[in-house]
């Protein structure tokens, strides 16, 4: 966009559009500064191309489904993590460093860095780093 706002570049070229903008708002806003500053906006897959009128008056559609997608998807995770809880189920990323709490505590009394405990026990040095602060 510092490019287009300069006047360094004529058209802009993207694979999809839905990459361009993160909604449907933001992209249409984007494209209509694009216009104002005369710079063309061409995307590859959908073969849409904002140089020319029947371009522009198509602009839209790809961006509204692909949101469209992402908050069904979204709506579909919220579901799964939801039913998970009221059958009692983990959901989440496995706890792995919790399990180790000892094991830290250990080769830190025995002075071992906290670099060398993530390695020895497989996990992060951040979690080294929280495990130790809580005591």
């Amino acid at each position: 966009m510092k490019a287009a706002r300069r006047r360094e570049i004529d058209v802009i070229v993207v694979w999809r559009s839905d990459r361009w903008g993160r909604s449907v708002s933001d992209l249409m806003a984007t494209l209509h500064e694009l216009t104002a500053l005369g710079v063309g906006f061409v995307s590859l897959s959908e073969a849409l191309d904002l140089t020319t009128p029947s371009g522009r008056a198509m602009a839209g559609m790809p961006a509204i489904f692909a949101e469209f997608e992402r908050e069904i998807l979204r709506e579909r995770v919220r579901a799964g993590i939801a039913q998970a809880r009221k059958e009692g189920r983990p959901h989440g990323s496995p706890r792995t460093a919790s399990l180790k709490v000892n094991e830290v505590h250990r080769l830190k009394a025995e002075r071992v860095s906290h670099s060398e405990i993530a390695r020895r026990l497989g996990i992060g040095r951040t979690s080294v780093r929280r495990i130790l602060a809580k005591g």
